[in-house]
């Protein structure tokens, strides 16, 4: 399907702000299951600087500096992009054969997934994770078995709550209070992962939802995402990771969108920069993810609700999304 993408990022500040650099990661890569038709990134004020690169994980950055006063920063990025359903591979290779590929060994073949293996900032080491980890990867279970059980138990285990946690939170206390946001959750699994020696990556991106039955798409409504992605080194390159969504339970479709990908959410972050001034600032954020073709509505499906202050349901923004997932047969 063809999705149509608009990232606003807006920023007031108190007092102005006399200089700054910025680094976005707001551009979605082509890769086998997803092609950029086309992407704009627009900045105001206009930067003095602006040039792009590609960043150690291949995710295409936006470097921009600003050299004048400005109390305002407004940035916007719009893309198309073409999404196709992920096929997904058939391995029977069990996780402890995997963890032993990526066991360290003096003169061995380098693999770039094994950077993935290890500790970042916002996935440490902690035998918390490892407790939670071990009742899904039982002896000589498959690798994509073992995700997706853990999938399914941070799924059932969880409560989505957008008030629990900050976007610093670690995701050990995430992990004791049972409570979080998508963020906390694909840092949980990447981290449980670790834990048994494998190789996890964190996916930032986007998510087509559906309004309620009758109700129109709101513009600006939607979210940033994010999610895990699982290392299985029989396929080849890049279709090697295999992506989990246990904010969800189910592995994503053709319905998301990539934007990038790295150790966690320190590598991958939309915007993060550098500023002299403006110590008080309102950040706002609103994203448009627009279908340019009819899409069907997806099967009802029962929606976990977080609790607000005042008692009422809150139900996750994610939640209404397809219920596609992989045949489990492939996994035997």
């Amino acid at each position: 399907m063809q999705l149509e993408i608009t990232h606003e990022t807006h920023y007031s500040y108190q007092p102005a702000v006399e200089t700054a650099q910025h680094v976005a990661h707001l551009r979605p890569p082509s890769t086998p299951h997803q092609q950029l038709l086309s992407h704009t990134l627009t900045i105001t004020p206009t930067p003095s600087q602006l040039t792009q690169s590609l960043d150690v994980y291949g995710n295409l950055c936006s470097f921009f500096a600003l050299q004048a006063v400005h109390d305002e920063l407004s940035v916007v990025a719009r893309s198309l992009v073409r999404t196709s359903m992920p096929v997904w591979p058939s391995s029977a290779l069990t996780w402890e054969q995997v963890r032993e590929r990526f066991r360290y060994r003096a003169g061995a073949q380098f693999s770039a997934a094994s950077e993935f293996v290890f500790a970042s900032p916002y996935v440490p080491r902690h035998p918390d994770f490892l407790a939670y980890a071990k009742p899904s990867f039982g002896p000589g279970v498959p690798l994509l078995a073992a995700a997706q059980n853990l999938m399914e138990r941070i799924y059932d285990d969880f409560t989505y709550s957008s008030e629990s946690t900050e976007v610093n939170t670690p995701a050990v206390e995430a992990l004791a209070l049972r409570k979080g946001v998508c963020q906390d959750f694909a840092h949980i699994m990447v981290a449980c992962c670790r834990a048994m020696g494998l190789p996890a990556r964190y996916v930032s991106g986007y998510l087509l939802t559906h309004p309620a039955p009758g109700q129109p798409r709101l513009i600006g409504s939607d979210a940033s995402h994010a999610w895990a992605s699982v290392y299985v080194p029989d396929q080849s390159g890049d279709l090697g990771w295999c992506d989990f969504d246990p904010t969800n339970n189910r592995a994503p479709g053709d319905d998301y969108v990539t934007l990038a990908t790295g150790r966690d959410y320190s590598d991958v972050s939309p915007m993060r920069g550098v500023i002299h001034g403006g110590a008080s600032h309102i950040l706002s954020v609103a994203v448009t993810v627009m279908p340019l073709e009819p899409v069907s509505p997806p099967p009802p499906r029962p929606a976990r609700a977080s609790q607000n202050s005042d008692g009422s349901s809150q139900s996750q923004s994610q939640s209404q999304s397809s219920s596609w997932q992989p045949p489990t047969q492939q996994w035997q």
